[in-house]
């Protein structure tokens, strides 16, 4: 019988999800069904439950439910715990839904196997302080970067970040406007900034032909935030696609107990 699995989010439409895990399972032989679930956060624990209940075994998460998601499911991994995020539900054999967080892993593999970054020294600077923040920290903090500056509209959620971290490795807080000109190694946007039009509220001081960008979010053209970085003189900018495809294969390797080649899935997308 084909297993169901799909990824929650709202909105969702637009997620390559469903595409890659077709791809992995052709690949690797498994027999599967994966499709997108539009969940509004209002109807987040009734979704789980109905998901549940109808057997399907297994989920990906996505804004807005990566932190809110953590209260709803019986168990946490400990980078999920870490990372007070969720990006994937294993529905286990005794009805037990647990939650575990593949994206911290995906990032740091993209940037060191398929980008050839080193983290290990690197200034690094995360734009945002929500739940992608959180699940790309502790990876982050992993590899021994000199220092990971987590900047947001809002401080406070920054500083909260921040202290919730701290011993895992050399991490501070501050707002956007205090940016100044400060200079990074590696600048990651996890926001959504610009995605409604608008220019990105980054200084552009900020940047220097030495610095990389990445963006977290993927589109078919250039994300708002890696076209400013373009355009305001960034050595590199490059979208979350190899993000996507890694995490999305830890998932299903978590789910199916195979690893798929990530490298023909990422040879199909932009």
């Amino acid at each position: 019988m084909t297993d169901r699995y799909g990824v929650i989010g709202h909105p969702v439409a637009h997620s390559k999800s469903p595409v890659i895990h077709q791809m992995f399972a052709r690949q690797t032989g498994q027999d599967i069904s994966y499709q997108a679930f539009d969940v509004a956060p209002e109807d987040l624990e009734s979704a789980l439950e109905r998901f549940a209940g109808e057997g399907i075994r297994g989920l990906n998460v996505t804004v807005p439910h990566k932190s809110e998601i953590s209260q709803y499911v019986d168990v946490l991994t400990g980078r999920a715990r870490l990372a007070g995020a969720v990006n994937t539900i294993i529905m286990r054999e005794n009805g037990k839904m647990e939650g575990d967080n593949t994206d911290g892993v995906g990032l740091v593999s993209d940037l060191s196997d398929d980008l050839g970054f080193t983290i290990e020294d690197a200034r690094i600077l995360i734009l945002g302080a929500g739940g992608a923040a959180r699940g790309i920290v502790p990876a982050l903090l992993k590899d021994i970067p000199a220092n990971l500056l987590v900047a947001n509209r809002t401080v406070e959620k920054a500083r909260g970040i921040a202290s919730a971290f701290s011993e895992l490795g050399s991490i501070s807080a501050c707002s956007f406007d205090e940016l100044g000109e400060q200079h990074f190694d590696l600048v990651i946007n996890a926001t959504s900034a610009g995605l409604g039009g608008e220019v990105p509220p980054f200084p552009t001081a900020i940047l220097d032909p030495d610095t990389i960008c990445y963006d977290l979010s993927y589109a078919m053209a250039d994300t708002p935030f890696v076209s400013w970085a373009k355009k305001n003189g960034a050595s590199e900018a490059y979208q979350g696609w190899g993000m996507l495809v890694r995490q999305a294969a830890e998932s299903f390797y978590l789910w199916r107990d195979v690893r798929p080649d990530i490298h023909p899935v990422r040879r199909h997308l932009p």
